[in-house]
């Protein structure tokens, strides 16, 4: 392929007109026309369509497109690799993504033994939905998904779910909204206001299932995709919110809030999604190692009480 070709492309898709990329580029439109058909015909099919005086991208274009962005910044990447390899030698890229639905404060326990190697690493992280995620990974375009879920069987994208571990979820208030979560836990909770994770996601779904079993009905005033928000909203006493157990004397002294109690069979699960069976990457290997003997772990008094009575 003649990456000359390619430039030209990217340059017209990105200001959507020959004229404005020849100018931008010091060429004449005849040129920039000629080395574009050249290009639809090394590939083809064609990549731009009419639209008024302008042009937009078919559905072939915007995959070149999307093919095309990352190769020129591969490429920039590799001119600064290059110059920065006497100073301090190759960085170490690591693009993880993070579902919308995995706590702000779990995401971060999770990817910072990657900042901890002895390595340089720069770190790309990106939140979306888990399916657009997938996808990306799916182009390797990303190292690593960290979700709250495994791979949906609805997604047809060949990658791998390694179970990171599980937390119980704990309920917390903040002082204006003590008073109205009277008797014990988790009673308290019938008729409170409460900040609920959306009912899409798998902890809604467990969470709901909790409360129905235990004949609960609190007052839902708000639903959430993102768990920040909501404890944002939860911290200023909008409502009750939940959070993984395992941090909760963390954030109950970061929020200023009071931890209700722990729904000890509402488990958040967390998963690492990737395209590898066998991790390699030194990132994922950091960050499964932490989470399973540090994050995770259950304590020794806990593993001894769950042995089966010796006969």
């Amino acid at each position: 392929m003649n990456y000359k070709h390619l430039h030209y492309f990217m340059q017209v898709a990105t200001s959507g007109s020959v004229t404005l990329a020849s100018e931008q580029l010091h060429l004449t439109p005849q040129t920039i026309s000629g080395q574009i058909q050249t290009l639809e015909e090394a590939l083809g099919s064609a990549l731009f369509a009419k639209s008024g005086r302008g042009l937009v991208l078919t559905e072939t274009g915007r995959l070149a497109l999307g093919y095309a962005e990352e190769i020129f910044s591969m490429g920039a990447e590799l001119e600064e690799a290059v110059r920065e390899h006497p100073k301090k030698g190759r960085m170490l890229e690591f693009r993880v993504g993070v579902a919308d639905a995995v706590p702000k404060s779990i995401a971060y326990r999770l990817i910072e033994p990657a900042t901890e190697l002895p390595e340089p690493v720069r770190i790309v992280c990106r939140e979306w939905k888990l399916d657009s995620l997938l996808a990306e990974l799916a182009l390797h375009r990303l190292d690593l998904v960290i979700s709250d879920a495994p791979i949906p069987s609805s997604v047809s994208v060949r990658a791998f779910s390694h179970q990171l571990g599980a937390s119980a979820v704990s309920f917390f208030a903040a002082p204006a909204l003590l008073k109205s979560c009277a008797g014990t836990f988790p009673r308290c909770l019938e008729g409170a206001p409460m900040l609920m994770p959306s009912e899409n996601s798998a902890l809604g779904k467990r969470l709901r299932a909790w409360f129905q079993a235990r004949s609960l009905h609190p007052r839902v005033v708000g639903e959430f995709d993102d768990s920040a928000l909501a404890t944002e909203f939860g911290r200023h006493g909008a409502g009750i919110f939940v959070g993984p157990a395992v941090l909760s004397r963390e954030i109950a002294q970061q929020f200023n809030v009071k931890a209700l109690g722990v729904a000890a069979e509402v488990l958040d699960e967390f998963f690492a999604i990737s395209v590898e069976r066998r991790i390699t990457h030194p990132c994922v290997v950091a960050i499964t190692q932490s989470a399973r003997n540090e994050l995770f772990a259950v304590p020794a008094k806990a593993r001894r009480t769950r042995r089966p009575a010796s006969r």
